[in-house]
This record gives structure tokens, C-alpha cells and sequence, in this order.
């Protein structure tokens, strides 16, 4: 069992614009000792928007809630809109909105504009919003890559049930669909690998991203890569994991892998840890148990960030901002 090293969560939550009310829970210029971007690699960010209600905006069409036009350069963003819609738009002349369930995986390579709004559709009603967005670095060889989307609906994602374990079986025979248990929740696959099941998002390293839902009282067992630093969000509900009670807005440091880091590692490893989650009482179906896997092979380079840019070397990072000021950027 993967052990817990430590359980993250109590910075003050901050607006992002006026259309995303998050709590930091990653970021990759902290140089705290025991937390910092050699523990997160290869995720830079992490903001967690917890369930906010926003009343109708009578102004949605010209003055929608959310961020304006702002660039990217050298990593990728994930952003999942749990409840709400989120509408984009950027300097490639993409466009769209990521309904509910929904995933937009956004490269933004060698540098992209884009902003981001609630959607007129929900800022026409209001309602419940919650979401978050996730930074992933781009190895060296790709920081220069040309921007790209992957728009993921959710029945896009390869469902998996979610055992009991207190049952026959075992994971992999879920995975197969060949055992009898009773399922307790179920797991989206948004990427990576679950036993030879395929996420629906192609990445440029090594990353497992599972959605998952808790809904009925049991306990399963989730296997990851021994070579993956691995951490767990608790989007929504209490549970405990590995017999350890976290709620909601916690995010969860598990101990690093076993291989050194830094030390080149191939693209795929049989050896694995598990993570033991327990829902303790039945919970309303329509309220299930939400938690944000995020487990990813380090890419072991240096970085140099700051603000919306992340390359590997302070001239790299002042040349993009030359570019950005001179009209050059994502050239």
C-alpha cells in the first residue's frame, strides 16, 4: 500500500477573474522542502473550485463571468467542469464550451491566447459551478510543440465499475468485466491505463487521470504505477483512504516512488502500489463521493516558470517573454 505522506488543503480559497473561486492546491513555484514541484512532477498546478452557487447574470452575453484573453507557453492545461459549463476561446481560432462531465485537454505548446467564460447557457440560468483545472509540464523535446485541444465528453472516458472487495475477484477481473462483486462506484478513465483499459486523452508522458465516484458502502482498491508520483483529490463527500478520514477539498500527497528521481524509467511498469478507499455509509445517488486521481511518471528536468509561462532555462523563459512583448509569441 502506497503510504500517505501528508494531506494538503488549508491555503485561503481566491477568485480567479470573477468566474472561478479556487483553492491552490499545486503550484509549482512554492519551494516548500516536504511539498514542492520535485514531489508534484510532472503537475505544475492544481485549482480546486469547490461548489459555488452563482446567481443568473443579467449581463452574460457582453460581461460573462470568467478570465480574459491571457497566454500559455510550454505545458498543458486539464480543466473538468464537475457542475457548470466553461466557454473558450484562443488565438488559433478554436472554440467551444466543456459541459458537465466534460474535459478539455489543452496543449498550449509553444505558446497560446485563449480566455475562458461561463458559458452563456449557464450564466443565462446560475447555479451550482465547480470545477478544476490541472497544469501538466511538457518535457523538453515538446515545450515547443504546436497547440493543440482534446475535447473530452464523458462518454468519451471508458467507464469502469468499482468493486467491493470484501467480494471474489479481484481488480483485473473487473477490468474484464468477469467477476461478481458488487460495485460500490465507478472510475472514468480520462488517461492513462487501467488494466489495459485506454483513457480517452493522449498524453507526452506517463499520466493516469481517473474520475471516480463513490456511491454505495464498501471498500475498493485502486492499483498505480510503484514509479508514478501519485496524489488524490477529494473533490466532494468524506471517505476514508487507506483508513485515513479526509473530506472534501483535501488533496492527498502519497509517498514518493520507489525509483530514484530523475533517474530515467520506461514508458510502462508492472510493478504497483495500491490505494485503499472506504465509503463508510450509503450516500444519495445523486451525491455520490467524488475524488480526482492524479498519478504521472516525473520528468526529472529542470524548470523555470513564472506566471502562465513554464520552460526549462531563465533564458528560455526571458526570450518568451521578449516574444510575448514583441508580437513573436507562439511563432
Amino acid at each position: 500500500m502506497r503510504p500517505i505522506k501528508q494531506i494538503h488543503g488549508d491555503k485561503a480559497p481566491h477568485w480567479v477573474g470573477d468566474g472561478f473561486f479556487v483553492k491552490t492546491l499545486i503550484n509549482h513555484l512554492d519551494d516548500h522542502p516536504d511539498f514542492n514541484y520535485s514531489h508534484t512532477d510532472p503537475f505544475l498546478l492544481f485549482d480546486y473550485g469547490e461548489p459555488t452557487t452563482f446567481s443568473p447574470n443579467p449581463d452574460y452575453q457582453t460581461q460573462p463571468h470568467g478570465v480574459g484573453q491571457h497566454p500559455h507557453k510550454g505545458f498543458e492545461t486539464v480543466t473538468i467542469a464537475y457542475s457548470g459549463e466553461i466557454s473558450h476561446a484562443d488565438s488559433t481560432g478554436g472554440r467551444g464550451d466543456i459541459l458537465e462531465g466534460g474535459v478539455q485537454w489543452m496543449t498550449a505548446g509553444r505558446g497560446i491566447l485563449h480566455e475562458e467564460f461561463h458559458s452563456e447557457a449557464f450564466g443565462q440560468r446560475g447555479g451550482v459551478f465547480s470545477m478544476v483545472q490541472l497544469w501538466v509540464n511538457l518535457p523538453s523535446a515538446n515545450k515547443l510543440t504546436d497547440p493543440k485541444y482534446q475535447s473530452i465528453k464523458r462518454v468519451d472516458m471508458p467507464i469502469i465499475e468499482l468493486m467491493d472487495d470484501s467480494g471474489a475477484g479481484s481488480q483485473d477481473t473487473v477490468a474484464k468485466g468477469a467477476d461478481k462483486q458488487t460495485a460500490i462506484g465507478q472510475v472514468a478513465i480520462i488517461a492513462g491505463d487501467w488494466h489495459g483499459v485506454t483513457g480517452a486523452a493522449t498524453t507526452f508522458t506517463p499520466i493516469n487521470l481517473w474520475d471516480i465516484e463513490l456511491h454505495t458502502m464498501g471498500t475498493t482498491t485502486l492499483q498505480i504505477p510503484s514509479t508514478h508520483n501519485t496524489l488524490l483529490l477529494v473533490q466532494e463527500g468524506t471517505l476514508l483512504v487507506n483508513g485515513v478520514s479526509v473530506s472534501a477539498g483535501r488533496l492527498i500527497q502519497f509517498a514518493a516512488p520507489t525509483s530514484v528521481y530523475n533517474q530515467p524509467m520506461p514508458l510502462s511498469d508492472d510493478a504497483t502500489d495500491t490505494i485503499e478507499l472506504t465509503c463508510l455509509a450509503t450516500t444519495d445517488e445523486n451525491a455520490p463521493i467524488k475524488l480526482l486521481l492524479l498519478s504521472g511518471q516525473p520528468i526529472g528536468e529542470p524548470v523555470a516558470g513564472y506566471g502562465p509561462f513554464v520552460m526549462n532555462t531563465q533564458e528560455e523563459l526571458r526570450q518568451t517573454f521578449r516574444d510575448y512583448q514583441t508580437g513573436n509569441f507562439g511563432k
